[in-house]
């Protein structure tokens, strides 16, 4: 163990203020600066040719062509492109990112973006149509996620997807108690396994964010909430299910909680709003997550994903018009003219609404109601085989967002061992965890037999073969127990930095 491992022993143990101090400190004296430069550049370079696959196949275009290659020639070069990233996602061996992907449905959406691919709603005089289809998909999530038991008239709007509308909502709240309250340093509460969304949103308009535990079934803890909250919090938030663990947050308790402190709640139900609904009315055990708990206040819920929508759309719902309208941009005084738009957005594609709005219609409830039969019970067989190898065990007790993780092995080389099997994994932290995110696509024939049979023989590889090189366990590890998070920051930057470059 050198002088830097020994020092990250002990940093583990200390104070998380003191190690930020430290950390700043740290990064002052040259010699650690270019030690952590050297090592992010080293890591960097492993990571690089996976993230560039196609330089030796496909040339690189880094100016605008002076005479451009034909339709024919440019669908050539992008149908080979795409052929080579189909058949992971397609045969099953992606973790969520797909959700349906039946050829059909795809086809089908494709002939009405295809109808639709000029359409902007904010030109709502020439399309008047993406309204009346933006409103109607509105109107049919609400209804379907306790809308229609409610006794105040909830609405909202569309998004490009769950970041946006995590964002949405809570610009909205910090508006609201900026006009309401007059309140200039505003604090939302939410777990620690809520959404990276929310600290994004944090960031972008100056909320102070308070992170909350959660309890040993990875559900937020309520007494920990209602020690948070105080007068400058404007929203408390709940997940239905948090994306780490698939576990649903006690939402009741906490929205109650929210209520009688005359705070806003938010349940982000990006990930489950498509599918709590439809299990509940397969008799699964659903906790109280919607608009039928009085506490709830908005909700986000991404069409794009279990609601079967081509990707880039999502749905921010409220329990009233007036506090939508905090969500709006508007100015009157522009020499452009009146200007206002609903999101952040101001031109959108008109023809991904068109889409969302087919794919809903044509699915139905009989459709969205079997789908989710098929999927619970795939993940239920998948539970059942996780739980048969002895170095694994599950992290609560999900419904189809299955997080796995191991006491004797590191759970980072079994990931990368299935990724040499094709399985396309989500590398989770704090604990150290692996979750595989149940869609459509696994429970085709042979697809959760496969993946339990290759998670066993990765396992066995793992247990009895010594540390690999390369692979992404080393990035996860290092991420997972380096105290200093501003160095694992730079780290990501340095990623975001690697996928632009040519």
């Amino acid at each position: 163990m050198d002088h830097m491992e020994l020092a990250f022993k002990h940093l583990n143990r200390l104070d998380p203020r003191l190690v930020s101090f430290l950390e700043k400190q740290l990064q002052r004296i040259p010699a650690v600066r270019r030690r952590i430069a050297a090592d992010t550049r080293a890591m960097m370079d492993e990571v690089a040719p996976a993230l560039k696959p196609y330089q030796e196949d496909f040339a690189t275009v880094a100016t605008i062509p002076d005479k451009g290659p034909s339709h024919d020639e440019v669908l050539e070069t992008m149908g080979r492109l795409q052929a080579l990233e189909t058949n992971r996602w397609q045969e099953g061996y992606a973790s969520g990112a797909v959700y349906h992907g039946d050829p059909d449905h795809i086809a089908f959406l494709n002939r009405v973006y295809a109808l639709y691919s000029q359409a902007n709603p904010l030109h709502a005089d020439l399309w008047p149509s993406i309204t009346k289809f933006e409103a109607e998909i509105v109107a049919m999530t609400a209804a379907m996620l306790g809308g229609d038991d409610s006794r105040d008239p909830v609405c909202g709007t569309l998004s490009s997807g769950g970041t946006e509308s995590i964002l949405l909502a809570m610009k909205t709240y910090r508006d609201r108690a900026r006009a309401e309250k007059g309140l200039r340093r505003p604090e939302m509460v939410v777990p620690v396994t809520a959404h990276a969304a929310f600290d994004k949103a944090a960031e972008y308009f100056d909320i102070k964010i308070v992170k909350i535990p959660v309890d040993r079934h990875y559900r937020a803890d309520v007494r920990a909430a209602a020690r948070a909250l105080n007068r400058r919090t404007v929203v408390l938030v709940g997940s239905a299910p948090s994306f780490p663990h698939g576990m649903v947050d006690p939402i009741a308790e906490l929205s109650e909680l929210a209520r009688r402190r005359g705070v806003g709640f938010h349940t982000d139900a990006c990930l489950g709003g498509f599918v709590l609904p439809w299990a509940e009315a397969l008799g699964y055990d659903v906790p109280p997550f919607d608009f039928r708990l009085p506490g709830v206040t908005s909700l986000s819920v991404d069409t794009h994903k279990y609601g079967y929508a081509a990707k880039g759309t999502s749905v921010v719902l409220y329990r009233t018009p007036a506090l939508r309208r905090y969500q709006y941009f508007t100015i009157a005084d522009w020499p452009g003219g009146l200007y206002c738009s609903p999101t952040f957005a101001g031109s959108r594609p008109g023809a991904l609404s068109a889409a969302c709005w087919a794919a809903m219609v044509s699915i139905g409830q009989n459709g969205y109601r079997e789908a989710t039969r098929r999927i619970l019970e795939t993940a239920a067989d998948i539970k059942a085989g996780i739980r048969e190898i002895p170095d694994l065990y599950i992290l609560g007790d999900p419904l189809w967002v299955i997080a796995m993780a191991s006491r004797r092995l590191d759970i980072y080389r079994v990931m990368d061992v299935m990724g040499r099997k094709g399985w396309s994994l989500n590398g989770l932290h704090r604990p150290s965890c692996v979750h595989l995110c149940v869609t459509l696509r696994h429970t085709q024939p042979g697809v959760a037999p496969r993946f339990i049979s290759d998670l066993k023989a990765a396992v066995k590889e793992v247990r009895q073969a010594p540390a690999t090189e390369g692979g992404m366990a080393p990035v996860y590890g290092l991420a997972a127990n380096l105290p200093l998070r501003g160095v694992v920051g730079g780290i990501l930057k340095a990623y975001v930095d690697a996928l632009y470059r040519l």
